[in-house]
């Protein structure tokens, strides 16, 4: 059976308008919609364990400061250790910073407990500490 003149128009109109290239214009929008959550959420797990290497590191630097200043002060070296590991900590971690100095045989020792920020430093911690430890040997 063949369409009859009235319906060849029909036809040709519907071709027309469900050309290949056109059945799929938004899927793009949607697609980049859907996943740019997905994008975010990874960017701000990064950013959070970054600022957990960063903890490390500036509870290991501190602790390293405080033992060499504990070692090498004449008298009340329990606080010349501890100014010292607070010295150069960014004001976000100082503030929760909990500094110990020891003396352990034959060297000055120091611990340096600090408070991991979710996201923004100085706003919010997380429940847990990172632990900076060093020692240094004690002057005569």
């Amino acid at each position: 059976m063949t369409p009859t003149d009235r319906e060849r128009p029909v036809i040709r109109a519907v071709a027309t308008r469900l050309r290949p290239g056109e059945r799929d214009r938004g899927q793009t929008a949607v697609e980049f919609v859907g996943v740019t959550p997905l994008i975010i959420l990874l960017l701000v797990a990064l950013w959070q364990c970054a600022l957990i290497g960063y903890t490390f590191s500036l509870a290991g630097n501190a602790a390293d400061v405080g033992a060499r200043a504990g070692t090498g002060a004449r008298w009340n070296q329990a606080q010349s250790c501890s100014t010292a590991a607070k010295k150069d900590l960014p004001s976000a971690w100082s503030s929760a910073a909990d500094v110990s100095c020891t003396t352990d045989r034959g060297l000055y020792r120091a611990k340096v407990h600090l408070e991991v920020p979710v996201l923004v430093p100085g706003v919010l911690n997380f429940p847990m500490q990172v632990t900076g430890d060093a020692a240094s040997v004690k002057e005569g």
